[in-house]
């Protein structure tokens, strides 16, 4: 059923180990003056080292109010099968908004503004890590030895999720309300859990598009989908149906896909429940998040033929079953 018998186990052939960074950018500053530092973890292959081998490198940017440490399930997976799984944390839409303070967290995050600057910053966190991170792992060699820098990935849940777009040239509007291009031809593939239509995560983005454009016209690297039949905003009520928007609209891309779960929730993907109750579909629904991302990034970062195949065919289809929808374009 799925593109190889290894992918179905818990663990590829490699333990997974983590290091913890940052990296201040002295370019830029948050809205209090402070520098602007993104701090990140790493998840990546035991003695990889050894095998004198290459690896890819995947960018994870986390929700509204997440950090560096969601989505672990994931990481360790994927990172098991040869990745290297670098999560942010941006400052201003992380979990300092609603840590220590009364109330949950969800609710704290629907009385917190973050500022067009807040958000932008957001976003440049990609290039300036880009930029930065060659350096930071020749200082960590075991790092630096492993790293293929020919092949960037990447992806994010919700507020994630959109930053993925614009990285991959989706427009959006900067201080002065002029939609720019934050495109960075470096990634060579990514995947929007949660895919968020316009221009802003917390407004739902009519700024842009009521400028008449097609802001997704201009994303060209390939992109992978998923949303779910329970997959509403937990900030706006946004139903699951506009995450289409982002797919349907995507013109020039040359490969795109979309996944649908059958009573898939918006925090799936991020290994908690937050006000969620319980889903039973959850352990399901986790595997078909770590197959088919596996499967992705096996086919698109380094060219597995099998993979690409499982995922153009009735396999993938058949994997499925009644539990998701498939859809992909080439």
């Amino acid at each position: 059923m799925l593109w190889r018998d290894d992918v179905a186990q818990d663990q590829g052939a490699y333990k997974v180990l983590l290091k913890r960074g940052e990296i201040t950018d002295a370019a830029r500053v948050n809205d209090d003056g402070t520098p602007r530092t993104v701090p990140f973890k790493v998840y990546y292959p035991a003695g990889a080292d050894a095998d004198q081998r290459r690896f890819p490198v995947i960018l994870w940017s986390h929700g509204y109010g997440g950090s560096r440490d969601g989505a672990g399930f994931l990481a360790r997976y994927v990172a098991s099968f040869g990745y290297i799984l670098v999560h942010l944390t941006h400052t201003g839409t992380d979990s300092s908004l609603w840590e220590g303070k009364p109330g949950h967290p969800w609710e704290i995050l629907k009385k917190a503004h973050v500022s067009r600057t807040t958000t932008l910053n957001r976003y440049r966190d990609i290039p300036f890590v880009l930029d930065a991170l060659p350096d930071w792992c020749a200082q960590n060699p075991d790092l630096g030895a492993i790293v293929d820098w020919s092949a960037i990935g990447m992806s994010g849940h919700s507020f994630g999720a959109i930053t993925t777009q614009v990285a991959a040239g989706q427009l959006t509007p900067d201080e002065d309300g002029a939609l720019i291009s934050l495109y960075d031809p470096r990634i060579t593939s990514g995947i929007t859990y949660s895919p968020v239509p316009g221009t802003s995560h917390l407004s739902g983005g009519a700024d842009g598009e009521n400028q008449g454009a097609n802001i997704y016209a201009t994303i060209k690297t390939p992109l992978l989908h998923m949303t779910g039949t329970e997959d509403s905003s937990p900030v706006n009520n946004m139903p699951y149906t506009e995450r289409f928007k982002v797919y349907d609209l995507t013109e020039k891309a040359d490969v795109k896909a979309l996944l649908i779960k059958e009573g898939g929730d918006h925090m799936v993907y991020n290994g908690t429940r937050g006000a969620l109750a319980a889903n039973p579909m959850r352990d399901r629904h986790e595997d078909i998040i770590k197959h088919v991302s596996l499967a992705w990034w096996d086919a698109w970062l380094k060219g597995d033929a099998l993979a690409q195949a499982w995922l153009k065919d009735e396999a993938v289809a058949l994997y499925l079953g009644a539990d998701a929808k498939w859809k992909a374009e080439a």
